[in-house]
């Protein structure tokens, strides 16, 4: 394993923690619905995330690189989903939907967090990249599997802290007051990420 595996992490967690639909969906959810619906949300991502993690080791991102179709399957049903995300928030603005006991239930918010990641394609090259990086020449499962674990602890600590932290009761008491307002966001935001998947051009091309 690499001697600057500190700071492949690192750099792992500010890439994680970075903004996009994943911290995107987090943070709306975890507002919105509550610590327990944010974790499971988080949970989900990290599977995905693992998912990916998984079949780079596997040697998949290489017959994906090759195959541009796959990429683009996915591409389509990510964007697709995050534009339901979208449309979802935009709705819950418009009718002004008060944060009540019903309201504060998601459906299936595992399911959510693992089709944002699983649906995003260039997470098995992020993951066969860092595996070049942290896997010295030469290496083997071994090293393969702890870099997949130490990587897989430190996605876990970035998406449930997230999680926790908007599910914190002072900043849940401010959603409250300015819901509509946050909802009108979160539609423009999760549009904006479809679009930006959909005309964005991928570097396997």
């Amino acid at each position: 394993m690499s001697e600057h595996i500190l700071y492949i992490l690192i750099g792992w967690a500010i890439a994680g923690g970075s903004p996009g639909p994943t911290t995107l969906a987090i943070l709306s959810t975890s507002l919105s619905q509550g610590r327990r619906a944010g974790l499971i949300l988080a949970s989900g991502i990290v599977c995905g995330s693992a998912t990916w993690g998984i079949a780079a080791a596997l040697g998949l991102g290489g017959v994906m690189a090759s195959n541009a179709w796959l990429f683009d399957v996915l591409r389509y049903v990510g964007a697709s989903y995050l534009l339901w995300l979208a449309f979802k928030s935009a709705r819950s603005a418009y009718w002004g939907t008060q944060i009540t006991q019903q309201t504060r239930h998601i459906d299936h918010p595992f399911r959510t967090g693992f089709l944002i990641h699983i649906t995003n394609p260039k997470a098995i090259l992020a993951w066969g990249a860092i595996y070049t990086i942290a896997v010295p020449n030469g290496g083997t499962p071994l090293d393969i599997a702890l870099v997949f674990a130490l990587l897989s602890l430190t996605s876990i600590c970035v998406f449930m802290g997230y999680a926790v932290l908007f599910s914190n009761a002072a900043i849940a008491h401010g959603y409250g007051k300015l819901k509509r307002l946050f909802d009108s966001a979160f539609a423009i935001l999760f549009g904006y990420a479809s679009l930006q998947i959909l005309t964005r051009s991928l570097s396997v091309r």
